[in-house]
């Protein structure tokens, strides 16, 4: 295979002929193949779970909801205004951080430390603590190191469920905004929450833990032992109750490791079995919530449509990503970049992973993100700059891509000269205001903080390598708060105090600058009347639609970042072709 600086069509064949011949295309395609059968499935179930209506795990369940209810001195019929539920959301979203920050910063003094790990540094405490209460589960700590147990536990786990069925009920509570007629309430978020966790959560995270104990993750309350190594050196191997944290980390796009080197430590991710459950995890809620959406507003075929604008947008990325990994690198005396994959299982499952962690908001890893080639590192970095709505985080990910198909809507609006509608619902100059706060928000944290990291001599101190590599570390670290992801590009040093504080705002604005306008905007629509349906209402259902959402999302997200893409990993690519590196 000779030199190629295009995207020559015979170059493309060859580099398809050596991904066929390596076998690991089948298994990319059974993944997609097998995340497209579930969808159905387990979204229609869901469906039912936030309807309220009996379904398969009431009989088992149902006790502990009620108990819940009884406890907490909640009635779960007691329905919200959106300031009520907006106000509810954040309320429980503080005693989170302040319940996380205290458990950090006493962990020497609490139970459940065998380690004798040391109380947490306060800058590093803040910005775990909103890490994990925002969904993004950035870690600039190393968890065998740092956590305790009890801290792991009930801190990062107990966040890891109620982070992500904050997300589920940020949506719901917009779902009602579309499907309500003149309404002054949009539910009760107590009663979403405790639906959304006893329901779907614990019992898909009890199932998969104890696949993954079966596999060899972990999962104890021992001490760390020590081993001799071949050097007669001592060594202590960390333990914990992992598999518990595994399985949630997953199945709620959370992603935070217990090991630092998160899913590419063998006790996280021992087997070939255990990463292609695990990279299925993290698709299996997002993906299913789309077709719950359909069921929920009355009409399969507008989940669908949104289903199919996020999967498009995903093959393209994958299949971009793939092509990088594996064509001709001068670079490298011609060879595959194989530096900081994942060995193990082959250099698809890390290419693969990557895109899909990148896709969902998830941030776990299985891998090295910055020894990706410079275009497939770019993918994943733009993955995270198109907002994470392309599937996304359990409800993030559609309520950001509902943002995108009101902007759609007003836009076709304009075009054709009418009132835009959606779902029957006028869209008007407060829902396109709110909406577009949602999306500009986390885009201006990117690039505002980025320069201000660029601009001073702590920010590039923190940088272990030069040039546009050195610029896609910076990129990539904002993105990843600011959209609430969590995942690492690598070569940055994330514990430095700048890092800290400037993420810490980051991820707070990233998260709730973009759910308070989304459940603004779902107060608004609730109050409405429904438009019957007329020969000039423009479809939100149909292939043009999908097309022009795609349009919509890509061209917003190039208009915003392009300049700063261009001098990151796409000047990189085209220096690695002409054999430079950094």
């Amino acid at each position: 295979m000779g030199r190629c600086s295009g995207l020559d069509f015979a170059h493309a064949i060859s580099i398809l002929e050596a991904f066929v011949s390596s076998g690991e295309i089948f298994q990319v395609v059974f993944f997609l193949g097998l995340v497209i059968t579930l969808t159905p499935l387990l979204g229609g179930w869901m469906a039912k779970v936030f309807q309220g209506e009996r379904q398969l795990l009431t009989p088992v369940l149902g006790w502990l909801e009620k108990l819940v209810y009884r406890l907490s001195r909640t009635n779960p019929t007691e329905e919200m205004t959106w300031r009520q539920y907006a106000g509810a959301v954040l309320a429980f979203n503080l005693l989170g951080f302040l319940a996380l920050l205290g458990l950090q910063t006493g962990q020497a003094w609490l139970p459940l430390n065998p380690a004798g790990q040391s109380n947490v540094d306060l800058s590093l405490a803040v910005n775990t603590a909103m890490s994990f209460v925002t969904n993004t589960n950035w870690q600039a700590y190393s968890g065998e190191n740092t956590m305790s147990y009890l801290t792991q536990m009930l801190g990062l786990g107990v966040q890891n469920f109620f982070s992500a069925a904050t997300g589920i009920v940020v949506l719901l509570a917009l779902i009602r905004g579309l499907t309500r007629r003149s309404a002054e309430t949009i539910g009760n978020f107590w009663a979403d929450l405790v639906r959304s966790t006893v329901y779907i959560l614990l019992p898909l995270c009890f199932v998969l833990a104890l696949v993954l104990v079966w596999q060899g993750v972990v999962q104890t309350f021992s001490a760390y032992p020590s081993a001799t190594t071949l050097e007669g050196a001592q060594q202590v191997i960390p333990l914990g109750p992992a598999a518990s944290q595994i399985a949630i980390k997953q199945l709620g796009t959370n992603g935070g490791g217990f090991f630092g080197v998160n899913s590419a430590h063998p006790f996280e991710n021992p087997t070939p079995l255990s990463n292609f459950l695990e990279m299925l995890a993290i698709l299996l809620i997002p993906t299913a919530i789309v077709y719950s959406y359909g069921v929920l507003v009355g009409n399969r075929r507008q989940g669908w449509s949104i289903y199919a604008a996020m999967f498009a947008i995903f093959l393209g990325g994958i299949a971009l990503s793939f092509y990088a990994e594996y064509q001709f690198n001068p670079a490298q005396g011609g060879q595959n970049l194989l530096e900081g994959k994942e060995m193990r299982f082959g250099v698809a499952n890390s290419v693969l992973w990557a895109d899909v962690t990148t896709m969902t908001s998830n941030g776990s890893v299985n891998s090295m993100h910055d020894s990706l080639s410079p275009l497939a590192g770019g993918v994943a970095l733009f993955n995270l700059l198109l907002g994470e709505c392309v599937f996304g985080g359990i409800g993030t990910g559609l309520y950001t891509m509902l943002l995108f198909v009101i902007i759609t809507v007003f836009l076709a609006g304009l075009m054709v000269g009418r009132t835009p509608e959606y779902l029957g619902k006028k869209i008007e100059a407060f829902e396109v205001k709110m909406a577009m706060i949602a999306v500009i928000a986390p885009s201006a944290c990117v690039l505002i903080l980025s320069a201000i990291a660029c601009a001073t001599d702590a920010g590039k101190a923190a940088l272990t390598n030069a040039g546009p590599h050195g610029l896609s570390e910076i990129l990539y670290a904002f993105a990843s708060m600011s959209n609430n992801n969590g995942s690492a590009f690598g070569g940055l040093n994330a514990a430095s105090p700048l890092y800290l504080w400037l993420g810490t705002l980051a991820m707070l604005v990233g998260r709730f600058a973009v759910i308070i306008p989304v459940i603004a905007i779902a107060g608004s629509l609730a109050a409405k009347k429904i438009t019957p349906k007329s020969a000039g209402t423009f479809p939100t259902d149909g292939p043009l639609f999908v097309i022009l959402l795609i349009g919509v999302v890509l061209i917003i997200s190039v208009l915003t970042f392009f300049p700063a893409l261009s001098l990151g990993p796409i000047v990189e690519h085209y220096l690695v072709q002409a054999g430079r590196t950094f």
